[in-house]
């Protein structure tokens, strides 16, 4: 990842789709050392994590999480997870972040150099390219060393850098947790 000093960065992680990718790698992400060396290489500006969150149950195992990183310099974005009944009567869920992610990158393309977005979700191409379009370069962290990869194709050739998550775990990464 080509980065310099006085960059402005911006970090966007699409939580579910990190999620599944470092699941993917049979890894576990260190949250705080991934930010701390975001600030070493740049001039970090902000930190966005981006979830779905199940609402009105006593547990939710995304919870913790959340309100770590809410703690811990990440600016914190969730929305209620929908409920819906598909034609064969499956009760099915649907949290899906884009909009937020692709309305914030834009917001914030006047206000940075860099953006990295944690996501392999073909969705972004367009986005990416259109903060592209206002002189923002913009580094994909995802994984294609999983079984099936985790990046779609024109994501990652419409990005100016890309990051195997796979690659960076020695950075990131932090031993398994649960006995996986």
């Amino acid at each position: 990842m080509t980065s310099y000093p006085n960059d402005r960065l911006v970090v966007f992680i699409d939580g579910a789709n990190l999620y599944s990718a470092a699941r993917a790698l049979n890894a576990d992400l260190d949250f705080r050392k991934m930010l701390d060396g975001f600030r070493q290489q740049s001039r970090l500006i902000r930190a966005c994590y981006y979830t779905a969150v199940i609402e009105g149950e006593e547990f939710s195992s995304i919870r913790p999480l959340v309100d770590w990183l809410g703690y811990n310099g990440f600016s914190v974005v969730t929305k209620p997870v929908k409920r819906f009944t598909d034609a064969q009567g499956h009760t099915k869920t649907k949290g899906n972040m884009d909009i937020e992610i692709a309305v914030d990158m834009l917001e914030m393309a006047p206000h940075m150099d860099h953006a990295i977005l944690f996501s392999g979700d073909g969705d972004f191409r367009r986005v990416v390219q259109a903060v592209q379009a206002k002189g923002v370069r913009v580094t994909v962290v995802s994984t294609v060393k999983s079984q099936p990869p985790m990046i779609a194709d024109e994501l990652r050739r419409q990005a100016d850098d890309y990051i195997d998550l796979a690659d960076r775990l020695d950075d990131w990464g932090r031993p398994r947790s649960g006995g996986q």
